[in-house]
């Protein structure tokens, strides 16, 4: 079973191990059952989606999910994204792919969600992507009225570079409690451009997207013979290898896994603690970068 955490001392619980809602439109409305059921049933409450998810309707393929399910809100934790608009039939107003941090699209964004959703109020909201015309009093403004009426709990943002983190953080009344990165052994920068350092001395606990480094690098990690060997060795997959790497880092970090798979899940669940020997880590880096550390 996955357990729970309190997230950047903040309050908010969530389960060590999110699962990502952006391909769920791809599944069939039993399949979709079987994959929360199965999450659930392990551990796995906290679900992330964005409003643009499937061309904007993925979070509307979970709604009847969640109407159907309303007993089991209070054991989850429902995670939303906005902040980016795109190019999509859903949205023909939209001229070119852009950005719209303003007080009126988060606030819009959220009330959208919650309607697609089928809830009542989110655990997390997150800004997608930092804006270069953000102007971080009127975002930290939503939050404020966003909090006051009970349709968010929590805020953090995904993608923003330590600077932008902390802009943001000082306009707020209330705190960021997490950045949602990409980081996995294939996007490894984090660890050693001052990233995951700078989240750790402010005890923030990162969310992980893409922590097994994307379809392809799983298909190339697959494919490796010393990977293979080392996943042997643990008698892990590949894939939960993978994810085992992400989660040896002293930062905390809450991986989202993209799986539609109730087995990879199963997996995931049953191996994630499991820890590496240093030399082992170490291997696995030097495997994907090519070189040893310096």
């Amino acid at each position: 079973m996955v357990s729970k955490i309190n997230i950047s001392e903040s309050g908010l619980e969530l389960s060590e191990l999110a699962l990502g809602m952006w391909r769920i439109h791809m599944l069939t409305t039993n399949q979709l059952d079987q994959l929360l059921n199965t999450a659930l049933d392990n551990g796995i409450t906290t679900f992330d989606h964005a409003d643009i998810y499937g061309g904007y309707t993925c979070e509307a393929v979970f709604g009847p999910w969640m109407k159907a399910n309303k007993d089991k809100r209070s054991e989850i934790q429902l995670v939303s994204k906005c902040g980016i608009k795109l190019l999509s039939e859903n949205r023909p107003e939209h001229r070119i792919k852009h950005y719209d941090t303003s007080k009126k699209h988060i606030i819009q964004s959220v009330e959208n969600s919650l309607e697609q959703l089928s809830a009542d109020y989110l655990d997390l909201l997150l800004i997608h992507r930092p804006d270069p015309l953000m102007n971080v009093f009127e975002m930290a403004d939503a939050f404020a009225s966003l909090k006051q009426s009970g349709k968010v709990n929590y805020f953090g943002v995904s993608n923003f570079t330590n600077h932008q983190f902390d802009l943001l953080a000082s306009a707020c009344d209330m705190p960021l409690v997490t950045n949602q990165i990409e980081v996995s052994l294939y996007q490894h920068q984090p660890l050693f451009d001052g990233t995951l350092d700078h989240l750790n001395k402010l005890k923030i606990n990162p969310m992980a997207w893409s922590p097994l480094g994307g379809s392809k690098h799983i298909s190339d990690a697959i494919a490796n013979q010393d990977l293979q060997k080392l996943a042997d060795k643990y008698c892990v997959s590949v894939g939960d290898l993978l994810l085992i790497w992400v989660l040896q880092l002293p930062v905390g970090i809450l991986p989202v896994i993209g799986t539609m798979s109730i087995e990879r899940v199963q997996s995931a669940v049953k191996n994630y603690q499991t820890k590496l020997e240093r030399e082992d880590w170490f291997a696995m880096l030097k495997i994907v970068s090519g070189q040893d550390v310096a």
